[in-house]
């Protein structure tokens, strides 16, 4: 029985068997009580802003599978809709906002900032008081960059191609934007951080469509901003970003943005997973896909990556968010061949 939070010790740089696990989306809807629940909130972001009902399905993966760390339930939407843009969710089709102007960009509101994200930080206050005391609490939100586009564009694109065109065209509205972004981001990572979140994870979901400039500009920078105010502030907590699709430049990511542990998508070869464990903690990088399909597929790939990164600082998780299609039973049994782990 764990009395500590193990997670910690992993992200300070420790080697623990068997690693601290949890999953990106792990309240979601794979599993039959998170449905049950999201139909009494009304719409998603009535979810998110509830913090009865954000408590409840929070806890809801801890209850069932005993993970090591917790997420707070919310999405990185609500920044944009903190700062006065609408946001809406429309099921098959996901986010939806009105797309900005280069004119609104310039007149973002965020005077009711803080107030408008309450409900987040008393769903964070709640948490850590109901959470088991040896499991991790964790903040977030998104990175610039990834929040950026959906704003420019109104929805996800398959390439982010409305945000990077609108980056080429109309640069320093663009840098202005990220900078409002960067700015707000970073107080509310730590207001959470003050409501009870151990460690935050910053989710830059679009970073891998971009070229090398953009990339140093529209992710590392804005990141390394966002964890230069946070550890001003608190400089002991762990900050884990998550530069999905990065490939080679994953490297120096960790170095360039000062963050403490490296989120890796299933696509990073396990060999350079290693490479870079050498310089801190990671965290991954499972394929969703193979928890899907369970029995063989599973096994291998869990095998696989404790094999490679069992004997350093490993956070176990997937390489990307669960999907609602998933097995509650093969997450079982996922939990069941990394516990029974030791190396």
């Amino acid at each position: 029985m764990r009395h500590k939070r193990i997670m910690l010790d992993v992200l300070k740089g420790k080697a623990v068997s068997p690693p601290p696990l949890w999953m990106m989306r792990q309240a979601g809807r794979y599993l039959p009580e998170y449905r049950e629940t999201r139909k009494r909130a009304g719409s998603f972001l009535d979810l998110c802003y509830n913090p009865d009902l954000a408590v409840e399905v929070t806890l809801q993966p801890i209850e069932r599978f005993g993970f090591d760390a917790s997420i707070l339930f919310s999405d990185i939407l609500v920044v944009p809709n903190a700062l006065g843009r609408d946001v809406r969710f429309e099921e098959g089709r996901g986010p939806l906002l009105t797309p900005i102007t280069a004119a609104e960009i310039l007149a973002l509101e965020s005077e009711t900032f803080h107030v408008n994200l309450e409900p987040v930080y008393e769903t964070v206050r709640r948490l850590r008081a109901k959470l088991p005391d040896e499991t991790t609490l964790i903040g977030f939100c998104g990175a610039p960059w990834t929040v950026a586009t959906y704003m420019i564009a109104g929805h996800g694109t398959p390439d982010q191609a409305p945000a990077r065109l609108f980056a080429y065209r109309e640069p320093e509205v663009f840098a202005r934007l990220l900078k409002v972004l960067a700015d707000h981001s970073a107080a509310y990572l730590i207001r959470q951080i003050e409501a009870g979140a151990d460690v935050v994870q910053i989710f830059d979901s679009w970073s891998g469509v971009l070229d090398d400039v953009s990339f140093e500009a529209f992710c590392v920078e804005p990141v390394a901003q966002i964890v230069r105010q946070v550890k001003a502030i608190h400089p002991e907590v762990p900050i884990i970003g998550f530069p999905k699709g990065a490939g080679e430049r994953y490297h120096d990511y960790r170095q360039k943005t000062g963050i403490t542990g490296l989120g890796l998508d299933w696509t990073v070869p396990l060999g350079m997973a290693k490479e870079l464990q050498a310089g801190g903690a990671v965290q991954g990088n499972l394929d969703p896909l193979r928890l899907v399909a369970g029995g063989k597929a599973l096994a291998d790939g869990v095998d696989s990556i404790l094999k490679a990164l069992g004997d350093g600082p490993l956070i176990f998780n997937l390489g990307h968010g669960i999907t609602p299609e998933t097995p509650v039973a093969h997450v079982e049994a996922m939990v069941k061949l990394v516990r029974s782990a030791t190396r």
